[in-house]
């Protein structure tokens, strides 16, 4: 029986820097059998290995319905991170995963998505953006809402573009009014601010949310203001993931283990565990 806490080597295909402390990587398996077998669901997410540093928890951000290779984008924040921001392509990393549950795609069809992300939230939501631009036509409205501190520290510029051309689309970037810059093209003001302007309607709609606390915490409260209610939004808690198992008790909240019974959660399962989000 394979260890569990072995990872399974990978190989950095491609990497692009997507802000001064962002890195994206495709992964490509080392072994060919895996590089055609494995699959995940939008939502799930893997642990990534520096070796010599440790693990980083990170969500899963390529489309689910690719084979060949997966995507990974992480900030340099502590030890880890900051190993991994250090590699170039060719070199090899460790995998393991896919852990989680997954955000319900098939209760998606036939309905409006809005996606709702601020700063590194974005990864976390893009496996079900990408699962359903795939399937388009299962879909109503499409409306993406990503929002940074500054133009300089958005990501996935290129997919942004991209997204920004396609007439099924409704794009809408934001950046902070302290973080304007010359030649920006978007709007001004915090995500939950810009939410209310662009006013998306609630019925028949579902909201895919990730970022800070602080934005999913008044971004909610305009969803409320504008007629969603909480079972409609869901949410990621990629962030509390810790060994992917449910072992070393780092993710519990009471007696709930976000590793294994998450990270996907409606807002309203995840304000039964935090009151006061």
């Amino acid at each position: 029986m394979r260890n569990l806490y072995l990872p399974h080597l990978t190989t950095i295909k491609t990497l692009v820097k997507e802000n001064p402390d962002t890195w994206t990587f495709e992964l490509e398996f080392q072994d060919p059998g895996l590089r055609d077998s494995f699959s995940f669901r939008p939502g799930q997410f893997g642990l990534l290995s520096a070796f010599g540093a440790g693990e980083s928890t990170l969500t899963l951000a390529s489309g689910s319905l690719r084979r060949g290779s997966l995507d990974v984008t992480f900030r340099r924040i502590g030890r880890v991170t900051g190993a991994l921001a250090i590699l170039n392509e060719g070199e090899t990393v460790g995998f393991r995963g896919p852990y989680g549950n997954r955000f319900p795609m098939e209760s998606f069809r036939g309905k409006n998505l809005l996606f709702i992300a601020g700063g590194i939230g974005l990864p976390a939501v893009t496996s079900v953006l990408y699962d359903a631009l795939e399937n388009r036509g299962d879909y109503g409205t499409m409306t993406i809402l990503y929002g940074a501190r500054s133009s300089r520290d958005l990501v996935y510029k290129k997919q942004i573009s991209e997204w920004e051309k396609r007439p099924d689309v409704n794009m809408v970037k934001t950046v902070d009014p302290w973080g304007v810059s010359e030649g920006w093209d978007g709007m001004v003001g915090l995500v939950p601010a810009v939410l209310e302007q662009i006013n998306p309607p609630a019925k028949n709609a579902a909201v895919i949310m990730c970022g800070p606390p602080v934005m999913i915490k008044f971004s909610l409260q305009t969803l409320e203001k504008l007629g969603f209610s909480s079972e409609q939004v869901y949410l990621t808690l990629e962030n509390k993931m810790k060994c992917g198992l449910g072992k070393c008790g780092r993710c519990n909240i009471g007696d709930i283990y976000i590793c294994k019974e998450g990270p996907v959660y409606t807002a309203a399962e995840i304000q039964k565990m935090f009151p006061d989000f």
